[in-house]
C-alpha cells in the first residue's frame, strides 16, 4: 500500500538531490567531484585527520569506494595519506593546503548560487525546514 504523503516527500527530496548535485557538479574545478568535494569539505570542517574507514563509515560508502576516492585526492595533491605510526595496517588522511585551496574555490563558485537560492525561498522559510531535514537524515542514517 502506497503512501502519498511518504511518495510526495520522497519524490520532492529525490529532484532537490539531483538538482543540487548539478548546480554543485558545475561550480567544482575542472576534474574534481561531487565525492571529491564531500570528502574535501569534510577534512576542511573538521580540522583533523580521520582514517579511511572512518570516512567510508561517515559518507555511507564501501571503503573500496573510499580509497578509490582518496586515491584520487591525493594524486591531485588535495590529501596527504600518512601511515598509523602505531599500527602499519592503518593510514590516517588529512586535507592538504592545496586540497583547502581547491574546496574554497569549490566553495567561493558554488555560494552565490545557494545564496540566491535561499534569498528566493526565504531564510524563514529555510531555517524552518532545517530541523525537519536534520530529523528525515537522523532517521534515514538509522535505517
Amino acid at each position: 500500500m502506497s503512501d502519498p504523503l511518504a511518495a510526495a516527500l520522497f519524490a520532492e527530496v529525490f529532484m532537490a538531490d539531483q538538482l543540487a548535485r548539478n548546480v554543485v557538479s558545475r561550480a567544482l574545478p575542472k576534474g574534481m567531484e561531487i565525492s571529491h568535494f564531500s570528502v574535501l569539505n569534510y577534512l576542511a570542517h573538521i580540522g583533523e585527520e580521520r582514517t579511511p574507514a572512518q570516512l567510508a563509515a561517515t559518507f555511507h560508502v564501501t571503503r573500496g569506494a573510499m580509497t578509490n576516492t582518496l586515491s584520487k585526492l591525493a594524486w591531485a595533491g588535495h590529501v596527504h595519506i600518512r601511515p598509523d605510526w602505531d599500527d602499519a595496517r592503518r593510514k590516517f588522511v588529512a586535507i592538504s593546503p592545496a586540497g583547502r585551496q581547491a574546496r574554497d574555490a569549490a566553495l567561493a563558485a558554488l555560494m552565490p548560487r545557494i545564496t540566491e537560492v535561499v534569498r528566493a525561498v526565504g531564510a524563514d522559510k529555510v531555517r524552518t525546514a532545517l530541523p525537519i531535514l536534520r530529523e528525515l537524515r537522523a532517521q534515514l542514517e538509522d535505517s
